[in-house]
């Protein structure tokens, strides 16, 4: 069971929540606040008090005073006319984070609802419904208020959710799951949407995935290094040392554990005295890599544990105020960082394809084909990892530098924050394709080198990658090769890390 308290979600709880479906409950802390908390709006809307959103309207229409009998239907229609997302849903596990962070940053206490509705996203979460967002739709300030809509559409019954495998209205899966849809009170419709938790939600599974694979990219460029029978010097201990960054490193380290019974790599000046780029600088590219994911880490795990809606009700001060916590700028500026990452990490994956393929630069059959002329082998393997890195790097322009106002110029500046995460996790996708790519080039190559040959940590990971992609007897359609490799990284590929961890190497 995992205990929100509003300031301390960690990464690894959020994995028990979104990915291993474990059960949430509010902290006796948490429920106290909130009510000290509740109980002061409600004192504040007695007085007649103007506060922003709570008997007020939104952004331009700020200035309009809401009438005392009217605030619910504010908040009711707050919801319906932000709902606004367009394009494709968020996946289900994007959908349960964005619950799960919702949930944990309301019961802080500091944004003016009821226990109830944090309960309702709790129970959602602890029932397995999981609402249709749309993923497009969000500036990324004044909060994710497009998505956040969808979601807290859900919560009162409305559009449509995930639950149990199938998409249904929202008011069948409350049913089915004994739950009564939310009545919104004064305040709470807007602390449900002023909030970076569609950001932030898909930076977190970004996260999660972008580590996972960086260590499986590590698995892989070595198995590469052994096909094409690579110089192991490049990875001493004191060359990398003396630059003195600790990712790069702790890959050099990684890399030397991985091959340290190989008799597949080769030293300086016994083939050839210097490897190509791709191969010599796996520790510095993938070590430069680390720095981005350890960042978006660091503003990550500050984000999912802020208060980002507005305003905000410090019940021991007496105060309302109003400021600019939904921001995204941090969120922003922290996923397109991890977007250069991800790119160059896939950017040095397709030059090792084309290294592992191209006759021109290693002894191997052209295109690790077996009958080099009247069968193209790996050829179109390589023009498709292209495709992808040739993709990754337009969506790894900044969204955050771009800017553009609205609600009449009341907004004038906002952070994009949301599409540069959406970007990062659409390039991870691409960036996995690519890793499944060089692994099935590489299985090739260590084929033809020797499997018998290769380290064991290296050789463990080929017998289990055989079990899903076969050797390249003939031409076949690839597509299906690269899909089950892609499922397996994604989705089965633990084990085999796994191992290498227990051996103390993938420690990140």
């Amino acid at each position: 069971m995992v205990v929100l308290t509003g300031n301390s979600l960690t990464f690894e709880e959020v994995q028990r929540v979104v990915l291993d479906k474990e059960k949430v409950e509010l902290a006796e802390r948490s429920i106290e606040r909130i009510q000290k908390n509740r109980q002061t709006v409600e004192e504040l809307i007695e007085t007649g008090r103007t506060m922003y959103g709570i008997n007020t309207g939104f952004g331009k229409f700020s200035d309009v005073i809401i009438a005392q009998n009217d605030l619910e239907e504010l908040q009711l229609n707050l919801i319906y006319s932000h709902a606004c997302g367009v394009g494709k849903p968020f996946s289900e596990e994007i959908s349960r984070a964005m619950l799960l962070l919702r949930a944990n940053a309301l019961s802080q206490g500091y944004s003016g609802v009821r226990v109830a509705l944090v309960q309702q996203l709790i129970d959602f979460l602890n029932a397995g419904i999981h609402p249709v967002i749309p993923e497009q739709g969000s500036l990324g300030a004044s909060g994710d208020l497009a998505p956040l809509s969808h979601l807290a559409l859900a919560l009162l019954g409305e559009g449509e959710v995930n639950y149990q495998g199938i998409r249904m209205k929202t008011a069948v899966a409350l049913e089915s799951a004994h739950l009564e849809p939310l009545t919104l009170k004064a305040k709470e419709g807007l602390a449900l949407i002023n909030g970076t938790q569609a950001m932030t939600a898909v930076g977190v599974v970004a996260y999660l995935e972008m580590e996972k694979l960086l260590l499986q990219s590590e698995m892989v460029a070595a198995m590469t290094l052994e096909g094409l029978e690579g110089i192991i010097d490049a990875f001493d201990v004191d060359l990398h040392r003396v630059r003195g960054h600790q990712e790069q490193i702790d890959v050099a380290q990684r890399i030397r554990q991985l091959l340290k019974d190989s008799k597949l790599t080769t030293n300086q000046g016994e083939k050839r005295v210097q490897d190509a780029y791709s191969l010599r600088c796996i520790p510095q590219v993938l070590g430069a890599a680390w720095q981005t994911v350890h960042y978006a880490k660091e503003k990550l795990t500050t984000e999912m544990n802020a208060v980002t809606d507005n305003p905000l009700i410090f019940s021991e001060e007496n105060k309302v105020i109003s400021g600019g916590n939904f921001h995204g700028q941090p969120i922003a500026f922290a996923m397109d960082f991890l977007k250069l990452g991800i790119a160059e990490m896939a950017n040095m994956s397709e030059r090792r394809i084309e290294r592992l393929v191209n006759p021109q630069l290693n002894d191997l059959p052209p295109f690790l084909s077996p009958n080099p002329g009247l069968e193209s082998g790996a050829m179109i393997l390589q023009y498709s990892a292209a495709s992808l890195v040739s993709e990754n790097k337009t969506l790894a322009h900044p969204a955050s530098v771009d800017s553009i106002p609205s609600s009449a110029n009341q907004e004038d500046h906002v952070s994009m924050g949301t599409i540069a995460a959406r970007h990062a996790y659409q390039m991870l996708q691409n960036a996995r394709h690519v890793i499944a790519i060089e692994l099935i080039c590489a299985l090739q190559a260590v084929e033809y080198r020797g499997v018998e040959r290769m380290a064991d940590l290296t050789r463990d990971f080929y017998n289990h990658a055989r079990k899903l992609v076969p050797s390249i007897t003939a031409d076949r359609i690839f597509s299906q090769d690269i899909a089950r490799a892609v499922n397996w990284l994604k989705h089965d590929e633990t084990s085999r890390v796994s191992n290498a961890c227990d051996a103390g190497i993938f420690q990140s």
